[in-house]
């Protein structure tokens, strides 16, 4: 636990978060809260017809880091499917629990470098794709 938790870039990319609206009309909604810290976030999305997502909406009400991580997903997310989502999630928490070398290749991903040590924050990061791929079940559900 050498690096500081809170550097730069994750405070810089926790106040630049984007989509951070919530969605009219959207075609699935998730909003899921951490039981470890209470970070809360919302996702709203609105899919392609071939499950893509076309338009996302953010709420976050979540620590430094919580943000860092809606920031870098918000700024991937668009055009991608609930398939994409869900193994870029898979790659950070394999990152974080030490079982791969690298967070992914998103842009800034390499920026939660700094967490990894601190395992109690894992959740918080990983809460904003968690609401992300529950509000594309939510339009899988709604499509049916």
């Amino acid at each position: 636990m050498s690096e500081p938790l809170y550097t730069r870039d994750i405070l810089r990319l926790a106040v630049s978060i984007p989509h951070q609206q919530r969605l009219k009309n959207p075609h699935g909604s998730a909003e899921l809260r951490s039981k470890t810290c209470g970070s809360v976030v919302a996702a709203d999305v609105i899919l392609t017809k071939t499950a893509s997502l076309k338009e996302l909406g953010l709420a976050i009400n979540a620590c430094a880091l919580g943000q860092a991580s809606a920031a870098i997903l918000g700024a991937q997310a668009i055009g991608q499917s609930m398939n994409d989502i869900e193994q870029a999630r898979s790659g950070l928490e394999e990152y974080l629990n030490g079982a791969h070398p690298s967070p992914g290749d998103w842009k800034n991903i390499d920026t939660l470098m700094a967490a990894r040590d601190h395992r109690g924050r894992h959740a918080a990061i990983l809460l904003p794709y968690d609401a992300l791929i529950a509000a594309f079940a939510d339009a899988k559900r709604k499509a049916a």
